[in-house]
């Protein structure tokens, strides 16, 4: 058990299925975790020596898989959170992956097939910084994108569409879980007006240029339709197999421990442990020690 479980309640940041969501409700910053900064790096370190004893276990065992996603707005800390907190994970028991524009080729299939082939294997943690959730958010912010998918008339057109796609993720994960993956999605909640000073960062700064274009000013003017879109899909697919945690972001190292925390209680929760060495194979392994030894 580490500090933290003494001083948060991971469960006060889950959305509850049947619950409408309302993300103004929902605070961005919250009373700080930690005294100062070397406090949060021993709280964070200590999190991630545990995370990474965990997903050793989880691999060995090799019987459940463990899906992370990250979704939220423009310069809510993704990246870092990602970076941070799996520092001390083994990348051979670790995927990431980021989905950007889709290509032709996934434009030519269902919503979900790109991020399907990126599921984790058994015994590795996958990570989804975005994920097929932007079918239901940005597309629907944007309907071009929409339009570009070549979808039939009578879905495309249809009212349903959104609360069909909402379905689709929902029997889709509980499949996911059936079968061993456990899921757990984080929206990082970050202020309108906290995401205006680390747009300023990134422009005052010159080694974070690069992480801003006027394409990021453009989507905060719609931020408003985000929000909207946000509620919606957290309300219609935060489930008990695959719960949504709305995570207060305007303080990038509360998030990060909050972020850990949950996923530490989830990996404890889970029957995982080393396998066991059968009488023979112990015979064995003593007989090679000995020849070793000589």
């Amino acid at each position: 058990m580490t500090a933290l479980n003494k001083m948060m309640d991971p469960d006060g940041f889950r959305a509850r299925r049947g619950k409408t969501v309302r993300l103004r409700d929902w605070s961005t910053r919250i009373k700080r975790l930690y005294r100062d900064k070397q406090h949060y790096h021993d709280l964070l370190q200590e999190q991630v020596n545990a995370l990474s004893k965990l997903q050793d276990r989880l691999y060995a065992h090799n019987r459940y898989s463990l899906l992370l996603i990250f979704q939220a707005m423009d310069a809510a800390g993704k990246d870092s959170a990602i970076k941070h907190i799996m520092s001390g994970v083994n990348p051979q028991g670790c995927q990431v992956h980021s989905f950007k524009h889709p290509s032709a080729e996934e434009l030519d299939h269902d919503f979900l097939w790109r991020t399907t082939r990126s599921l984790p294997q058994r015994g590795r943690i996958g990570i989804f910084n975005r994920s097929y959730y932007e079918e239901v958010l940005i597309v629907r912010v944007h309907p071009e994108i929409l339009r570009a998918q070549r979808l039939p008339a009578e879905t495309a057109s249809g009212k349903r569409l959104w609360r069909d796609r909402y379905r689709s993720i929902v029997e889709m994960e509980a499949h996911l879980h059936r079968n061993g993956t456990r899921i757990l999605k984080f929206f990082l909640h970050i202020s309108k007006d906290e995401q205006r000073k680390r747009f300023l960062k990134r422009i005052d700064e010159p080694e974070k240029n690069w992480k801003f274009s006027k394409a990021d000013v453009a989507e905060r003017k719609l931020w408003a339709k985000y929000q909207e879109a946000y509620e919606d899909c957290i309300q219609a697919t935060s489930t008990s197999y695959a719960p949504w945690f709305i995570v207060p972001a305007d303080d990038k190292g509360n998030a990060r421990l909050i972020l850990s925390q949950i996923i530490l209680r989830t990996l404890r929760s889970l029957p995982i442990r080393y396998p066991r060495t059968s009488p023979e194979h112990r015979e064995e392994l003593l007989a090679i020690r000995r020849e070793l030894a000589e």
